[in-house]
């Protein structure tokens, strides 16, 4: 039987071929190589697939074909997936370095494989140049009750023991990330912070970035399913403040 891999990297994808190449050269540079990399893609017809095929990564599997939707093409990832830890690294995302795995796979054993190793994310333009940072920092000390503050780690700096993962929920069409982050926190008992140098690299303007309104308008149904509605209320109260806080810097 093959070994089980530490890492199952996935990409999922569609008609991605002006912003694959920076994720796949990623992937591969990484001098950390005990990871198997799943390509989920939609049916593309750009040439995304043939970058994908050229792309010449050993441990790289491909599957093209129609599905349901960005976070359908996560669950057949998802389900595909062999490796102990689960990574998400969407067509235009980066790993920030070449030792980025090393660093994950380094707290997964100092710390006798934790539910969750996070880290922080830099924000980068098509040209890969730097755009700023998230609005929200992830915290050094990860609770559940963090998440009650939004998407405080991005879901590709969120790595995840496979065996604590569910599948994403379909009925959500912009935040079902969001409900998936949540959920494994309910079932990780050790969340681990790799330090403040960046993990990811996420391509600034997104499915969610262009659907802002209706993303919103998921994560206040998921808050108020998590934490309630008073505490969902609060909590968009001080989003108010701390949006007119950044607009004013």
């Amino acid at each position: 039987m093959d070994k089980i891999p530490l890492f199952s990297i996935i990409t999922v994808c569609y008609n991605a071929a002006d912003t694959i190449a920076a994720t796949l050269d990623s992937v591969k540079s990484q001098t950390f190589c005990d990871y198997e990399y799943i390509v989920q893609d939609g049916g593309s017809d750009d040439g995304t697939v043939d970058l994908i095929k050229n792309a010449d990564i050993e441990c790289l599997h491909l599957v093209s074909g129609r599905d349901k939707g960005i976070y359908d093409a996560m669950n057949r990832g998802l389900g595909r997936a062999r490796g102990e830890y689960v990574i998400f690294l969407n067509a235009g995302d980066s790993f920030h370095g070449i030792d980025a795995l090393v660093r994950v796979a380094e707290a997964v054993e100092r710390n006798n494989r934790p539910g969750i190793v996070y880290g922080q994310t830099m924000l980068v333009d098509i040209n890969r140049y730097y755009v700023g940072p998230r609005h929200l920092t992830a915290p050094s000390s990860l609770k559940l009750e963090n998440f009650s503050d939004g998407m405080v780690v991005c879901h590709q700096a969120f790595v995840v023991l496979r065996r604590i993962t569910s599948f994403y929920n379909t009925d959500f069409r912009f935040s079902a990330d969001y409900d998936w982050c949540i959920q494994c926190l309910q079932h990780s008992r050790n969340n681990v912070y790799i330090g403040d140098e960046p993990l990811i690299e996420y391509l600034n303007e997104g499915t969610t970035t262009r659907n802002r309104f209706r993303s919103l308008r998921e994560r206040w149904q998921i808050m108020s399913t998590y934490f309630g509605l008073w505490m969902t209320v609060w909590k968009h109260v001080t989003f108010v403040v701390r949006a007119v806080k950044r607009k004013s810097l």
